[in-house]
């Protein structure tokens, strides 16, 4: 499975006046940044360790709930 095919929820949080970037599918795997690009980077370093993390320790990956087009 290539590990961008999950979906990234991008907002402004002014609780924290930051960007956020969540997956949901992968729980807990979210970051922010000043703008929007900066979350984007971040997440998908997030990303990339859950999922090296999960592999590492046999546990299950979720499918992306609505795939993205290949």
């Amino acid at each position: 499975m290539r590990d961008d095919r999950y979906r990234i929820e991008l907002f402004w949080s002014n609780e924290d006046q930051s960007w956020i970037a969540n997956i949901p599918e992968l729980k807990y795997c979210s970051a922010h940044g000043d703008s929007p690009e900066e979350a984007l980077a971040e997440v998908r370093v997030a990303m990339t360790g859950w999922l090296e993390a999960a592999r590492e320790i046999g546990a299950p990956i979720p499918e992306p709930a609505r795939p993205v087009p290949a």
